[in-house]
């Protein structure tokens, strides 16, 4: 069986997506792994990304990953380049707002409209659910009028804000620094609100079923690209500082933050 490779949630831009492609050829080149780099471009399911058999080099959310009965195999995770990530494989949800929406926190925001993706993302639903957790009162269980989804992408979330049909919402930080290098324009008349806590970032999986010396060779190569002149320029265009080895224990804290949300009768960001 021929594996497959896509990056369908990080290719943000088209010069995400072409350093994403040059990336997984030159991990299959030095693994001696062949990959099949498919596309699976929106608005094809995600789920049925997930459940194909030959994943072989495949970002996985990290909420749905610790959700699933069979979980997929972990073979590395991106740890993104700045200061905030702290060379570990983590990100945030940057809550945003218009550039010119006069808002200056998040609870200014309160009783208009909050936008979020779909509801089995991490970044786009759960982690904007947990952060609004601490500000729901007995007496204000609802913190807005009005609550958009599912929009389905990080563009659409984006473009909620920028056409005004949302007051705030969630953008995965790292397909933002993608976008804010690539594509500026695309970012321009936005600005971050508010951030959640890290949480474990998408890794890239593979089918559980996957021969272990091949993995091996898979992670070798991605947990030394660090160190790797050959991709130095491959990770500058995509903001990484290399790849970290991850196990299932690290993608505890997406379940965590669901358990407290469901507790507190607190099932959709509204």
């Amino acid at each position: 069986m021929t594996l497959i490779a896509c990056s369908r949630m990080y290719n943000v831009t088209p010069e995400a997506h072409a350093a994403w492609t040059a990336l997984f050829k030159s991990i299959s080149k030095a693994s001696g792994v062949p990959l099949e780099i498919i596309d699976h471009p929106a608005p094809a399911p995600l789920e049925e990304l997930w459940a194909r058999p030959d994943m072989g080099c495949v970002f996985m959310c990290g909420w749905p990953y610790s959700r699933s009965e069979i979980k997929p195999t972990l073979v590395a995770a991106p740890c993104p380049a700045g200061s905030r990530y702290g060379g570990l494989p983590v990100y945030f949800t940057d809550l945003i707002t218009h550039r010119e929406s006069g808002f200056t926190k998040l609870e200014e925001t309160f009783g208009g409209r909050v936008t979020w993706t779909v509801e089995g993302s991490h970044s786009g639903f759960n982690a904007l659910r947990h952060h609004l957790l601490q500000f729901r009162t007995q007496d204000r269980p609802k913190l807005y009028a009005e609550s958009i989804g599912p929009v389905v992408t990080p563009r659409r979330s984006l473009a909620s804000v920028i056409e005004g049909a949302s007051d705030i919402a969630p953008m995965d930080s790292f397909a933002l620094d993608l976008m804010r290098r690539h594509a500026p324009e695309l970012v321009q008349n936005i600005r971050i609100l508010a951030s959640t806590a890290p949480a474990p970032i998408p890794p890239i999986v593979a089918n559980s079923g996957i021969d272990p010396e091949i993995l091996a060779h898979l992670q070798d190569v991605f947990v030394g690209a660090k160190g790797n002149p050959d991709l130095a320029p491959l990770l500058d265009i995509l903001m990484l500082e290399g790849f970290a080895k991850v196990t299932e224990a690290d993608y505890a804290l997406p379940l965590q933050w669901e358990r407290e949300a469901i507790a507190a009768d607190y099932p959709y960001p509204a």
